[in-house]
């Protein structure tokens, strides 16, 4: 099939047609790792991909290079030892415009708190496709796939207009400005970095940092980027952050219980429940 004909199909795909690979991708995902979600994650998950599709359908649709490769290797840590850095993007060509596109689940708000943070990954990344690989770049940009909890509400609502008005107001597309002068530096950081990680140094973040609010969020980051975390139930941090907003020892009850994710409390109540296979 012709790259034409490929971007024809993908700008009339309906819904159903959608819903046909996530269940097919669902069912092989689910053989391959022998994991399954529950109905109510697993729908969850469909609404994540519908709205989202929905929302980025326009530059989805025009992506014409996805999952590019990028390494930057032969790199040396402040005590001498050898990394690579390696990401994965998206690049979109359209004429003589050509964008580059990194796709994080972080939410919006907090990216654009942090845009310093994101520059300096892209700029790595755009170092390699321009000066490494040779390649044209034009811009770079921050897809964020995050739900945001006004299109949750919107839809637990089950109010089309609310959805559509909730779903106006979200923008995933976030511009990043990059700065190949950034390079030197950041590479240096992730070498101190992986210093760390070999000398086994795993020290969480302080409590202050976990109670600090993004501006645009108005989230903590224990919220934003904890709660997201395998090991938060066994981190001094967390735990301390944890009791802490909850009224400490006078309400006597398990951190755990108060600070897992919505979602999470709803598939451990149904996880034990028999799945088909």
């Amino acid at each position: 099939m012709s790259k034409t004909a490929i971007k024809q199909e993908k700008a009339e795909i309906d819904e159903a047609t959608l819903r046909g690979y996530f269940d097919r991708n669902f069912q092989f995902l689910k053989m391959e790792s022998g994991h399954a979600l529950t109905e109510d994650m697993k729908e969850l998950a469909w609404n994540h991909v519908k709205y989202y599709l929905k929302q980025m359908h326009e530059l989805a649709t025009s992506v014409t290079d996805t999952e590019i490769n990028l390494v930057l290797p032969n790199r040396r840590t402040p005590k001498s030892k050898r990394f690579a850095i390696e990401g994965i993007v998206d690049i979109v060509r359209a004429g003589k415009d050509t964008r580059m596109y990194d796709i994080k689940t972080h939410e919006e708000g907090y990216i654009r708190d942090n845009i310093d943070m994101y520059s300096e990954q892209l700029s790595i990344y755009a170092y390699i496709w321009k000066v490494l690989r040779g390649n044209e770049l034009d811009g770079t940009s921050v897809i964020s796939t995050f739900y945001p909890e006004s299109v949750a509400q919107a839809i637990r609502s089950g109010d089309a207009a609310v959805l559509d008005k909730a779903l106006s107001g979200w923008n995933p597309l976030i511009d990043i400005p990059y700065d190949p002068k950034q390079v030197d530096a950041v590479v240096t950081s992730f070498g101190e970095i992986v210093d760390k990680i070999e000398d086994g140094e795993f020290a969480p973040p302080p409590v202050k940092v976990l109670q600090t609010k993004s501006k645009q969020a108005k989230q903590p980051f224990g919220v934003l980027t904890c709660r997201h975390c395998d090991a938060r139930f066994s981190c001094s941090s967390y735990r301390s952050y944890a009791k802490a907003g909850k009224g400490g020892k006078k309400k006597q009850m398990q951190y755990f219980e108060l600070f897992a994710v919505d979602d999470e409390r709803e598939e451990a109540k149904t996880a034990i429940l028999p799945t088909e296979y």
